[in-house]
């Protein structure tokens, strides 16, 4: 019987230009701007962690990679909403490290440095296509979904991708992204860069 679970709605945003090359190179491409930046946001809508309830809980796991991804040295770290208690952040911790297995354990390996833990009111709002997330002043993103002619209200998706999140991303354009945490500082909004989102389920 699994220890956890948890299920929501992912969004995140980074500098590459569409389509950020990661995902048809499953990792072994180059970032289009050299490094990786990355906000990867989600939203707990229901899941628990040995009895510790994770319902409602935002969290957002930051990115840096120096190069391809698959190449590994990259920084990672952990933005969670500050009304969230010390048992709920413990919790989190584990599952977006990896230490507690689950997806991002994959990911674990990839990871040269953990750069620390930071606690933020966090806001992650859907309207259709769009969502946006801030977490303080730390990160300020948002994208719309590419939408699909053959299925109005829909994104267009790639399926059978190498992500933690899902295996089925929608694509999106980033609006707008300002991350300035964890020693990324990086800020676009000129509607050229990448982002996804999905539903999440993840258990360990």
């Amino acid at each position: 019987m699994a220890s956890w679970k948890i299920k929501g709605q992912y969004m995140e945003t980074c500098n590459c230009t569409m389509l950020c090359p990661c995902i048809w190179s499953n990792l072994a491409a180059q970032p289009t701007e050299g490094a990786c930046e990355a906000a990867v946001a989600l939203r707990i809508d229901e899941g628990s962690k040995d009895g510790v309830k994770l319902d409602g809980v935002c969290f957002v796991v930051m990115l840096h990679s120096p190069g391809p991804m698959g190449q590994g040295n990259m920084t990672v770290g952990l933005i969670v909403d500050d009304k969230a208690s010390d048992q709920q952040v413990d919790a989190i911790r584990t599952i977006a490290t990896g230490e507690a297995g689950g997806p991002m354990a994959a990911l674990a390996p990839l990871v040269g440095k953990v750069a620390g833990i930071e606690k933020r009111p966090i806001r992650f709002t859907q309207d259709g296509l769009k969502f946006s997330l801030t977490a303080g002043e730390l990160v300020d993103q948002a994208c719309e979904g590419l939408e699909s002619m053959v299925q109005p209200g829909q994104a267009i998706a790639i399926d059978n991708v190498a992500h933690p999140i899902n295996s089925r991303l929608s694509l999106a354009k980033a609006t707008r992204s300002k991350f300035h945490a964890f020693g990324v500082d990086w800020e676009d909004v000129t509607g050229t860069r990448n982002g996804h989102f999905a539903p999440f389920a993840w258990q360990g």
